[in-house]
């Protein structure tokens, strides 16, 4: 054996030893591809406004983003193709007809203040689209509001055919004696028609099957795991079988209804923002699940997925700090003090 290679056996290096194949570039293209069938049922359903809205809120963020790291004279990271998931993201949470300006106004949000003031890509501590939306919600609440019927595009009046979104019927149901009559009066869209996005809401909320092609994408590729989705959907399930007394059909309005799978399969399984170990991650799913419910259900907003999951990832650190393994023989704080006194 040579000198060079029992030099390079006992070369010793800093962590990780194990390295993979997976780029930033290609986890983020792997999630761009996983919403394209979200984004061409928005423009079938929404016309091309839908195209245009997206479009320009991923230049928008690709532009703030160079000109972000060229100011702080950090190395440019427009490469990476986060900055394009962060602008298809929060057009994804947006209506078809909000004006192009404040679509630029919440990616300046996402991108410069939530984004690059913190560092970076991996370095901020919640969602940059959903509080670039939240931002345009409390700033401009009746633009954001103006949800267009499916396929109205295609009609000469479009100003005479908006709607408000199947949760904003709700309110009526929370509580109600005969929970099926009260949805029945309500007029909410069939369950089909909810499944398949013929109902009014935001460019990726309302097409159920095209997320759930998206998920199934992202589970084949390996690039998020079906914990985080599962819980989070599956907590506001019990918690709303139990408001709905049981009825099976309020629970699967409330399934399809809002961005509660555009949240829990794109928003909440963002590396940067949620947990790294299992229990850390059921921890945070189900946080994000009672958030949402109960913000449905007392809240005075209809929706409550993009307020749970920036609730949630703010207390991620603590979650992180909970559930982390501890290394094989440290001993706990109080044992520690114990022996030291000893």
């Amino acid at each position: 054996m040579s000198d060079t290679t029992i030099l390079k056996k006992l070369t010793v290096s800093a962590s990780p030893h194990k390295k993979t194949a997976d780029t930033t570039r290609g986890i983020m293209l792997d999630v761009i591809i996983a919403m394209l069938p979200a984004l061409v049922l928005s423009v079938v359903l929404f016309g091309p406004r839908a195209l245009i809205v997206t479009l320009v809120s991923v230049v928008a963020c690709v532009v703030f983003e160079f000109l972000a790291r060229k100011a702080m004279k950090r190395n440019n990271t427009i490469g990476d193709l986060s900055a394009v998931v962060t602008g298809m993201l929060l057009a994804f949470n947006l209506p078809s007809t909000m004006p192009l300006w404040m679509v630029v106004i919440g990616d300046a949000v996402a991108i410069i203040v939530v984004k690059q003031f913190f560092g970076g890509i991996g370095q901020n501590f919640v969602n940059p689209a959903l509080v670039g939306r939240i931002v345009l919600m409390a700033s401009f609440p009746v633009q954001i509001s103006n949800y267009p019927e499916p396929f109205a595009w295609r009609s000469q009046a479009v100003d005479a055919v908006t709607s408000a979104t199947p949760l904003a019927k709700f309110p009526s149901v929370y509580g109600a004696e005969n929970i099926q009559a009260a949805m029945d009066a309500a007029g909410l869209p069939s369950l089909t028609d909810m499944f398949f996005g013929v109902r009014g809401g935001c460019l990726g909320e309302t097409c159920a099957a095209a997320l759930l092609v998206g998920l199934l994408y992202l589970l084949v590729r390996r690039v998020i795991s079906p914990t985080i989705p599962l819980t989070y959907v599956l907590t506001v399930g019990v918690i709303m079988l139990i408001e709905g007394q049981g009825n099976l059909n309020f629970v699967a309005y409330q399934l399809l209804s809002g961005g509660l799978l555009l949240g829990a399969i794109f928003m909440a399984t963002d590396y940067t923002t949620s947990p790294i170990s299992f229990k850390g991650k059921i921890i945070y799913a189900v946080g994000c699940g009672v958030i949402t419910a109960l913000i449905r259900i007392f809240g005075s907003l209809p929706e409550g997925v993009s307020f749970s999951i920036i609730l949630m990832n703010i207390l991620v650190p603590h979650i992180e700090h909970m559930t982390t393994p501890k290394p094989f023989g440290t001993l706990k704080e109080k044992k520690k003090k114990k022996e030291a006194a000893e």
